[in-house]
């Protein structure tokens, strides 16, 4: 088939065709930029949720009650479950439905997992690109739920609408999420696990950590929502404060703006993975390596050598 018949097969939600999509794009395959300019089109429609936080903070599971609440509301989901990349395999390590059996059958979820494929950000370059794919087939929700790495898990704010920070009350993890950076990305938090002892003083600090931030009156200011997500506590909350946070962001002409912004970055990583894919060819992998015992000796720097890469590049572009 070619790219405008399986375009048109992912604008009728067919789900094996959603998936083949989704292998092209992730495997890099030399279709998948022409296919992802005819999907273009149909985007822009999916509200994008990123769901982050320390492993085992309960992401997973908070993202089944989430999927479960918009299938009652009779919307589409889609779940991109990023996950470690298999030393061995280059596959995701963790299976999604393992973890999320009870609605993986529901025609209105697709579900899929992807690797991280040495994305220092926790999201997979593809996973905007898939996240693409799931919009075009008229998924209303996507929900990206990430490996939760810490410092480097920063580049969900780039890619979602809304961001979830899920945090437990023990193992100090508000003052890891301040070391993290995650205060930064939080669209607001969700303390989960909220029955074990120090739930209210992990609320506290949080609190205390959020007003220590400059703000003034017309700026979101993260909440923070307690639940029990194996328990399907406080799911509506969080799901309302989703709606909140979506309401501001239309109102005040942020989400246009956000969206803008991330598109920019995008295309720049874009054009700049083009380059990289022709400035490293044969000829400049057999310099470097010839290059490598003169930087080792001290005669020669990485500089010198990246220039000369960099002017016989710029040659061959002339």
């Amino acid at each position: 088939m070619n790219v405008n018949e399986i375009a048109e097969k992912i604008f009728e939600n067919d789900k094996r065709y959603v998936s083949r999509a989704i292998s092209i794009v992730e495997s890099n395959n030399s279709i998948s930029a022409e296919l992802l300019k005819e999907l273009h089109k149909r985007t822009g429609n999916a509200y994008r949720i990123g769901i982050t936080g320390p492993p085992g903070a309960g992401k997973s599971t908070l993202t089944n009650q989430l999927a479960k609440f918009y299938r009652y509301q009779n919307k589409k989901v889609g779940i991109i479950a990023v996950d470690p990349t298999s030393p061995f395999t280059g596959g995701a390590l963790l299976g999604d439905r393992v973890r999320m059996n009870d609605i993986g059958n529901d025609p209105g979820i697709f579900i899929r997992s992807m690797a991280t494929r040495g994305s220092l950000g926790g999201l997979s370059k593809k996973t905007i690109d898939a996240a693409d794919v799931l919009d075009a087939a008229g998924y209303e929700i996507i929900i990206f739920e990430t490996v939760g790495v810490g410092q480097s898990e920063l580049d969900i704010a780039k890619t979602a609408d809304t961001t979830i920070v899920v945090l437990v009350p023990e193992s100090g993890d508000s003052i890891q999420a301040m070391k993290a950076g995650l205060m930064e990305i939080a669209d607001f938090f969700v303390l989960n696990k909220s029955d074990r002892p120090g739930s209210d003083s992990a609320q506290t600090a949080l609190k205390t950590i959020l007003m220590m931030r400059d703000h003034t009156e017309k700026d979101w200011l993260p909440n923070i929502i307690k639940c029990i997500a194996s328990e399907n506590v406080g799911t509506i909350e969080i799901a309302e404060e989703i709606e909140r946070h979506r309401k501001f962001m239309i109102n005040n002409n942020l989400l246009k703006e956000k969206r803008e912004e991330n598109y920019k970055i995008r295309i720049k990583e874009i054009a700049e993975n083009f380059l990289k894919n022709e400035l490293w060819t044969s000829e400049s992998e057999l310099f470097l390596s010839e290059s490598l015992k003169n930087v080792i000796s001290g005669t020669t720097s990485p500089y010198q050598v990246a220039e000369i890469i960099y002017n016989n590049f710029k040659k061959a572009g002339n």
